[in-house]
C-alpha cells in the first residue's frame, strides 16, 4: 500500500509552504511536490494606482528584498517615461542592489543554512537555528549578523531607509550618497571583506569533508540556467541582457530583451500550488525547466570582472566539475561568491565621484502605456511589466518572480533528496531537514512569489498511494 508524507510547515523559508512526499507500495518515495499554500493577489490591486507609486507599493511585496521590487519598478517606469537615467543615477541604484544581495545572501547563509552545516542536519531542531550558533561560535554568528548589518546600513545611508525605502524612482533617485555616508562605507568595507572571505574558507572546507553526499542529492540535474550578462558576457546584476545555458555550457540564447519576455517565458499553473510555473518556451512545459538566482548567474556569466570574485569562480567551477555547476546545494556556495563580487564592486563605486553628484535624476511625463523592467534581485532575474493609461494609472500588472522561476527545479529537488534519504514508513526527523534543506538551498521568497499578506510556517505530509496519510510533522 503506498504512502505520503507530509512536511508541514517548511521552516526557515519566508513564507507558508508544505512538502508532500508519496510512496509507493514498496514504502519508496514514487514523487514529492512542494505546495506554497498562499493566496496571490498583488498585481490586482496595484490597478488604478499611478504609475508613480508603483515603486514604492511593490517594494512592500516583502520585506526582505524590497530593493528588488524597488529597482525593477523604477526601471520599468523608465520605460514608460523613455528616458535616459543620469549615470549617477545609475551607479547610486546599482550600489543600493549590490548591497541588497550582499545582506540578503548574508541573512540566508548565517541565519538559515549555516545551522544544518555547522551543527548538524541532525542536531536538536530546537537548537538548530541561528541561537544555537550564536552558543555554538558567537565569533561567526556576530560577524554574520554585522555582514547582514553592512548591507542594511549601506541601503539606509542611500534611502534613508533599510526596508521599504521610496528612492528609487522613475527617471533615477531622489538623492546622492553624502559625504559622510561614504565614508562610513569605506570604513566597514574591510571588515565585510574579511567576514566574507572567512565564511568561503569554512564552507569549502565543508565540501571537501562532511557534505559531499549533499552535492550529489541536493537538486543535481540537468536544466538551463537564466540570468543578466553584461554585453561582453560579464557579470551582471542592474543592467546588460538575458541569457539562456543548458547543463553543458552551451548558450541556448543570447541577447535576450526582457521587452519580449512573453516570447520565451510561459507560465504554467497546477492545482495543488498558488505558485505558478514558469518555462522555457521553445522546449515547452516542462521540459523548458531552467533556473535562475546566484547559482544561474555565474553559470550564465563568462566571468565575474573583479579579481577576487573571478579566483573564486574558477576554483567554484572547478569544484563543481566544469563550467556549469549543476547541483543546487551550490547555490550556497554561489551566494558567498557573489558577497565577494557585491564588496569589490561597492570598492570600486564608492570611489567614483559620480556617487556624490547631485545630477541623479531626469524629469518626463507619460511617453509609452507599456513597460518592462528587468533586475537581478537575490533570488534570481525578477520582471515587472505595467500597462497604464494616457494619466498613468496602471491597467495591468505582471511579476515575474525570481521564486517562481524556480518552481519546477524545487519540486525535482525535494524529490530527488526524499528518493534518497526515506524508505519506508520510519523517517527520522533528521531526514525531514534535509527534505527542507533542499528547498532553502533556493532561499525562496513566497510572499513575493504569491504576493500574499503575513507570514507563515511548513508541514510535512507522508501519503499513501490510496491518500492515506500515515505521517505528519507540523513547524511553527
Amino acid at each position: 500500500m503506498s504512502k505520503t508524507v507530509i512536511i508541514d510547515p517548511v521552516t526557515r523559508i519566508e513564507g507558508h509552504a508544505k512538502i508532500s512526499v508519496y510512496l509507493d507500495d514498496a514504502g519508496e518515495v514514487e514523487n514529492a511536490r512542494f505546495h506554497v499554500v498562499e493566496f496571490r493577489g498583488f498585481e490586482k490591486f496595484c490597478e488604478g494606482r499611478p504609475m508613480f507609486e508603483m515603486a514604492g507599493i511593490t517594494a512592500r511585496i516583502c520585506g526582505i528584498c524590497p530593493v528588488s521590487h524597488l529597482l525593477a519598478a523604477a526601471k520599468t517606469g523608465d520605460k514608460i517615461l523613455a528616458v535616459q537615467v543620469p549615470p549617477a543615477g545609475e551607479k547610486l541604484r546599482r550600489m543600493m542592489n549590490l548591497a541588497q544581495l550582499t545582506q540578503s545572501h548574508a541573512l540566508s547563509f548565517f541565519h538559515l543554512s549555516s545551522p544544518d552545516f555547522l551543527l548538524g542536519w541532525d542536531s536538536d531542531p530546537a537548537k538548530r537555528n541561528v541561537f544555537g550558533l550564536m552558543a555554538a561560535d558567537p565569533d561567526l554568528a556576530r560577524a554574520g549578523i554585522r555582514l547582514r548589518q553592512f548591507g542594511q546600513t549601506v541601503i539606509e545611508l542611500l534611502g534613508a531607509r533599510k526596508i521599504h525605502a521610496a528612492w528609487a524612482v522613475p527617471g533615477g533617485v531622489r538623492s546622492p550618497l553624502s559625504d559622510e555616508g561614504r565614508e562610513w562605507i569605506i570604513d566597514r568595507l574591510p571588515e565585510a571583506r574579511q567576514t566574507t572571505e572567512l565564511a568561503i574558507s569554512i564552507f569549502k572546507r565543508l565540501l571537501d569533508t562532511e557534505l559531499k553526499t549533499e552535492i550529489d542529492v541536493f537538486g543535481k540535474f540537468p536544466s538551463l540556467f537564466m540570468g543578466l550578462v553584461a554585453p561582453d558576457g560579464t557579470w551582471e546584476h542592474y543592467g546588460g541582457h538575458l541569457r539562456f545555458i543548458d547543463s553543458n555550457g552551451e548558450i541556448v540564447a543570447d541577447g535576450l530583451s526582457e521587452d519580449n519576455y512573453q516570447d520565451f517565458l510561459g507560465e504554467a499553473v497546477e492545482n495543488w500550488s498558488y505558485l505558478k510555473f514558469p518555462y522555457y518556451k521553445p522546449l515547452g512545459y516542462p521540459d523548458g525547466i531552467y533556473r535562475v538566482g546566484p547559482l544561474a548567474r555565474l553559470n550564465v556569466c563568462d566571468c565575474i570582472g573583479t579579481e577576487d570574485a573571478d579566483r573564486e569562480l574558477i576554483e567554484f567551477r572547478h569544484r563543481a566539475g566544469g563550467r556549469v555547476a549543476t547541483s543546487s546545494f551550490f547555490y550556497h556556495y554561489a551566494r558567498l561568491v557573489e558577497i565577494l563580487a557585491c564588496i569589490e564592486a561597492i570598492e570600486q563605486l564608492v570611489d567614483d565621484p559620480d556617487v556624490v553628484s547631485k545630477r541623479v535624476r531626469s524629469e518626463a511625463g507619460i511617453n509609452c502605456l507599456e513597460g518592462v523592467g528587468v533586475s537581478e534581485a537575490p533570488r534570481g532575474t525578477l520582471f515587472h511589466h505595467y500597462q497604464v493609461d494616457e494619466n498613468g494609472l496602471i491597467k495591468k500588472v505582471n511579476l515575474i518572480i525570481a521564486t517562481g522561476q524556480n518552481n519546477l527545479a524545487m519540486n525535482k529537488t525535494v524529490t530527488q533528496i526524499a528518493q534518497h534519504y526515506i524508505h519506508g514508513n520510519d523517517i527520522p526527523e533528521g531526514m525531514l531537514n534535509r527534505v527542507e534543506a533542499g528547498i532553502r538551498a533556493y532561499d525562496p521568497c513566497l510572499s513575493c512569489s504569491t504576493h500574499a499578506v503575513g507570514q507563515m510556517p511548513l508541514h510535512i505530509q507522508l501519503i499513501q498511494k490510496d491518500g492515506t496519510i500515515i505521517q505528519e510533522k507540523y513547524r511553527h
